[in-house]
C-alpha cells in the first residue's frame, strides 16, 4: 500500500509506476456468482468437469471479472489522505492478454499516466493497471483505468 498525504502529491508521479496492489485469489465461487450476476454460464467458467477436459485444463475466470477486480486492486495498492471520496470514471482501453485459471493469485501494477486538476477541489487520474498472474510471465489484463478524486 502506497500513502499519499495528499491529492497534489500524486501530480509529480505522471509516467511512474506509482503502487502494486496486495495478491488476490480467484476462486470458484467468485466465478459461479459472477456467471449468475452477469448471465455468462459458459461452461469454460461453470462446468468444472467439462473445464478440465477443454482447451485450458482447468475452468477459468471470465475476462470482465478479472477486469471487475480493479477496484480491490485499488483499494489495497493507494491510499490518499484528505480525499472525501473517488469514483471509477470510466476505461479508455482493455485487454484480456492471457486466462484466468480458478485458484490464481493476481495482483495489480499501478502507472499513474495523466494528472488532470478537476474543479470543485478534485483530480481526474488515468492509470495504467497491469494485472499479473502469479507464476506467470504474461499479464492477464492490461487496462487503462480513469478515475476521480475529490478532496
Amino acid at each position: 500500500m502506497k500513502t499519499f498525504a495528499s491529492l497534489a502529491d500524486l501530480q509529480a508521479l505522471v509516467g511512474h509506476e506509482v503502487a502494486e496492489s496486495d495478491w488476490l485469489t480467484v476462486t470458484q465461487e467468485q466465478v459461479n456468482l459472477f456467471a449468475d450476476a452477469t448471465g455468462d454460464h459458459q461452461w469454460i467458467h461453470v462446468d468444472v468437469e467439462r473445464a478440465r477436459a477443454g482447451p485450458f485444463g482447468e475452468p477459468i475466470a471470465h475476462g470482465f471479472l478479472t477486469l471487475s477486480l480493479l477496484p480491490r486492486i485499488f483499494e489495497t495498492a493507494v491510499a490518499v489522505q484528505g480525499t472525501r471520496m473517488g469514483v471509477n470514471y470510466g476505461l479508455n482501453k482493455v485487454r484480456f492478454t492471457a486466462p484466468v485459471p480458478v485458484g490464481s493469485r493476481l495482483r495489480g501494477r499501478l502507472t499513474l499516466l495523466a494528472y488532470e486538476p478537476l474543479p470543485d477541489n478534485g483530480a481526474q487520474l488515468t492509470w495504467k493497471v497491469v494485472m499479473e498472474r502469479e507464476g506467470s510471465d504474461k499479464p492477464v489484463c492490461i487496462a487503462e483505468s480513469i478515475t476521480r478524486r475529490y478532496t
